[in-house]
């Protein structure tokens, strides 16, 4: 199996991946959004593998393209051209209904912001996932998991912006997803409580080996990732793989 690298004019180049399955298969996708007569083009032509159980961080300007290709993946958005793959499954081309199947039954969220139920509690919030679920964790589970297990009954303002992120976590991983994808997760958050959401996002991935995606602009965060992918003008210009990584812990910027 192998990972690519964009060059500049985004043919790939082929590192190995030893052992590795691709969860994610993307080849030649582009996206071009219509204002009016303009068009913006957010994605050229990208072609990128994401493999079983890694931790990828996406790296990028605004406007670069990350959200837009992570959208595509997890069935949010759909390409203008080129197709996706996720396993055996053609995204591209998909029904909205199968999109919803996709993203119910194997794909978690995580945004910058938390998008929760401000009447509901923390328990509450994690519980309206896992009721749809199919095979999910208990609510009480996934919060403890995330270091919330005291907090079950606390509305989203009685809590920190971190554990409101804590709790959006859990929430996304309530159903047990085989992907985790986060957009800009620690981007609203001050040092020290986006270092502790790193760390949830960390020991989700290397406890339940959920593939994980991070989208930030913040290049130190790259150190906590197996593979580190750059983003520029809706192209990959760079992909690399870490020697070693860090722990969020060892983090600073």
């Amino acid at each position: 199996m192998t990972d690519s690298v964009e060059s500049s004019g985004n043919e790939p180049v082929l590192a190995e991946t030893p052992g590795a399955r691709a969860v994610f298969h993307a080849r030649g996708v582009s996206k071009v959004y219509r204002m009016g007569e303009v068009e913006v083009h957010a994605l050229r032509g990208v072609n990128l593998d994401l493999y079983a159980g890694e931790l990828v961080v996406l790296l990028g300007a605004s406007g670069s393209g990350k959200s837009t290709l992570l959208n595509i993946l997890g069935g949010l958005d759909v390409p203008t051209r080129g197709e996706v793959y996720y396993l055996d499954h053609k995204l591209t081309g998909a029904t909205e209904d199968e999109l919803t199947r996709f993203r119910r039954e194997h794909v978690g969220f995580v945004f910058q912001f938390y998008n929760l139920i401000p009447s509901l509690t923390a328990l509450e919030n994690v519980a309206l996932v896992t009721e749809i679920a199919h095979n999910p964790f208990n609510p009480e589970e996934a919060l403890q998991l995330v270091g919330l297990g005291d907090r079950l009954h606390h509305f989203p303002a009685q809590m920190s912006g971190g554990e409101q992120q804590r709790v959006a976590i859990a929430r996304a991983v309530a159903k047990r997803p085989d992907v985790l994808l986060c957009d800009e997760p620690t981007g609203s958050l001050d040092y020290a409580t986006g270092k502790v959401v790193l760390e949830v996002l960390a020991r989700v991935n290397g406890e339940l080996g959920t593939t994980t995606a991070v989208i930030t602009h913040n290049a130190a965060i790259a150190a906590m990732a197996d593979r580190v992918i750059r983003l520029s003008s809706g192209q990959i210009v760079e992909t690399k793989r870490n020697p070693v990584k860090l722990s969020p812990a060892e983090l600073a910027w």
